[in-house]
């Protein structure tokens, strides 16, 4: 019935669009998906955590019921309330602003796009929470306005309720398109199913996004916006399947990570290899490293130079080498420093102060720094600080690749102290450590080279080898976009005991 009351989204030209308004549906239209649960559960696990996902599962069942035999809108109420209720709102917003967009455009239908991204003006009008969706639809595909469903808030908080006039479907949202175009008709509108007809019939034309199986999503060289920065613990797309997976898997995956964890603490490090490789987890090592350090030869120990990925960089690194390599670092939580087999020496961000401290551990041995913040989870590199490069010409670059199939080792928003937990709750993790040859003389501080140059160029090495794309953005810039802070971890002052008091 739908194909015969609207044309499909392949017979709408896209030539000759340029001064066209557009109105589209979001799940199931310019998304594949059409369904927005994973999109949910996203919210609802970075946020609430894994008791929040396992209330939104619990309500899943009673959402899809509603959905499918009440009504659409009643099924997505279920969905917010899980989701949102309780909720801090920057929370929400923290989450569609730092996780949600790399989601939402691996899922973009080409032929939707087409004909989205042809048209002078863009508008969304989406079922979905406008507090979820709309930093992806404006920064990354360019719409000039997002309608969605507005949240019930109270003192910061989302209630779980929405405003009036309610979900956005039916009726809903053509009353929305009228109420924002007056008696403006827009020339396309796109959608995918019956609940879309009262807006689509608002429009000059209307086309409708049949559900094809073998439509693949736009791929990531086509994407109208690289996405560079990317947070978040979840590595693939919670579906319903997926999402049950996940809260059946963390109790199981804590107690390994805390195996795992304390099998690299306590045992020698010529062993944790070999251990690891017994509880599941894979050092892949590539390359030649440099001989121990030797302090009768006279020379600075090696200071290896390597790409970031979680804070377990530099024990992998001593993992790769079978022996405790320190690591400086700009920012640990204690409960990492606790936790770590391997010294760690936080960066004080004075220039002077941090080289002299350098200079003098490179004087008893090697060291490690992992500019934290250097590579981005995606295919681009973060420029690295020049100034390692003028504390000594003993530098090793090491390119660093960990493979995680569940949970993601790092984070920006969160508390950086889980990171390891997380990364060693995955079934079998993976680190693969490349000794890139070590940086020729010519090309050190010592010969005249200036430090940027030195640094520029370790960049580029590491670049080339992990095929990324080198940047102008740094640590500040990616902890800015993700999380609204430079990325420090701000250590409390200790209280000292009052005498005067008898403490």
């Amino acid at each position: 019935m739908a194909a015969i009351t609207f044309p499909t989204i392949e017979d709408c030209a896209s030539i000759g669009r340029e001064k066209d308004t557009v109105i589209a549906d979001m799940d199931g239209t310019l998304l594949v998906g059409r369904s927005s649960f994973p999109y949910f559960a996203l919210v609802a696990f970075e946020v609430g955590g894994i008791l929040r996902l396992l209330f939104l599962l619990l309500a899943s069942p009673l959402a899809g019921l509603l959905y499918y035999f009440v009504s659409e809108s009643a099924g997505i109420q279920v969905l917010i309330f899980a989701t949102f209720a309780g909720m801090r709102v920057s929370g929400i917003e923290s989450v569609a602003r730092a996780v949600l967009p790399k989601f939402y455009s691996s899922d973009l239908h080409p032929e939707s796009w087409r004909v989205f991204s042809s048209c002078g003006k863009r508008c969304v009008l989406t079922a979905n929470p406008r507090i979820m969706v709309e930093t992806f639809l404006k920064d990354y595909l360019g719409a000039d306005m997002v309608l969605g469903t507005e949240i019930s808030t109270y003192k910061g908080r989302a209630t779980g309720f929405v405003k009036q006039p309610g979900v956005l479907v039916g009726n809903n949202k053509g009353y929305a398109l009228k109420k924002a175009f007056g008696d403006t008709k827009p020339d396309i509108g796109l959608g995918d199913r019956h609940t879309d007809f009262p807006f689509m019939n608002l429009c000059k034309e209307g086309y409708i996004v049949s559900p094809k199986p073998e439509v693949k999503p736009v791929t990531v060289d086509k994407l109208p916006k690289p996405i560079i920065f990317h947070d978040g613990r979840l590595v693939q797309k919670p579906t319903p399947f997926m999402a049950l997976i996940i809260v059946l898997w963390i109790p199981i995956g804590f107690l390994l990570a805390c195996l795992r964890m304390a099998a690299g603490a306590l045992l020698p490090m010529p062993a944790v290899y070999y251990a690891f490789w017994a509880l599941g987890v894979r050092v892949i090592v590539k390359g030649t490293p440099p001989p121990p350090f030797n302090k009768s030869s006279g020379k600075s120990g090696v200071l290896f130079i390597c790409s970031h990925r979680t804070l377990l960089d530099p024990i992998f690194l001593s993992t790769a080498l079978g022996r405790p390599i320190p690591a400086v670092t700009y920012s640990v939580s204690r409960l990492s420093e606790i936790i770590s087999p391997i010294k760690t020496v936080r960066l004080s961000r004075d220039r002077a102060t941090d080289a002299s401290m350098i200079k003098k551990l490179l004087q008893e041995g090697d060291l490690a720094i992992c500019p934290e913040g250097t590579t981005c989870r995606e295919p681009f590199l973060l420029r690295f600080s020049s100034l390692f490069a003028e504390l000594t010409d003993e530098l090793v670059p090491v390119a660093m690749v960990n493979r995680m199939s569940m949970f993601h080792g790092t984070t920006a928003r969160g508390w950086k102290g889980m990171d390891p937990f997380y990364f060693f709750m995955n079934p079998s993790p993976a680190y693969e450590v490349t000794f890139l040859n070590k940086l020729p003389q010519e090309l050190t501080c010592g010969m005249g080279k200036s430090s940027h140059e030195v640094a520029n160029y370790i960049q580029r090495v590491i670049a080339a080898t992990l095929s990324y794309e080198c940047t102008n953005l740094t640590r500040k810039d990616k902890y800015g976009a993700l999380a609204g802070n430079d990325g420090t971890v701000v250590e409390k002052p200790r209280i000292k005991p009052n005498k005067a008091m008898g403490c």
